[in-house]
């Protein structure tokens, strides 16, 4: 068995998706606007993710909870750290936490304007 999609619960698809393409560079899957379905992949991966809507009382209780402790919903993995973090930071993307390492590699916590706290991370060579 393999991955083939999991869900992350955003607050407006549609603007998930172009913060997810636009700003951090993941790529369309499925596009559907008129249904507010929104599937992104990272560049030469068949996993997609679905930006989906938290309109559900569980889904939206489960995001809000997350995003008010400043818990990561997601972990994006990046061969740059540094490079992303100064990129980002130029588009003024605000980050939620310093950068911080342990013995898995390096990380950075970023807001990602939809709802949800994102974790960078670069791994440890």
């Amino acid at each position: 068995m393999r991955l083939a999609m999991c869900s992350l619960h955003v607050t407006d698809p549609g603007a998930a998706h172009r913060f997810y393409t636009d700003v951090l560079g993941f790529e369309t899957m499925i596009a559907m606007p008129e249904h507010h379905v929104f599937v992104i992949t990272g560049r030469g991966q068949d996993v997609g993710l679905l930006l989906e809507p938290s309109d559900h009382p569980v889904a939206s209780a489960y995001r809000a909870g997350l995003y008010a402790e400043r818990i990561p919903a997601l972990v994006v993995g990046t061969d740059d750290l540094d490079a992303d973090i100064e990129r980002l930071s130029a588009q003024g993307i605000g980050f939620v936490s310093e950068r911080f390492t342990d013995a898995s590699g390096s990380s950075i916590n970023l807001d990602d304007t939809v709802g949800n706290i994102i974790q960078l991370h670069e791994a440890a060579r």
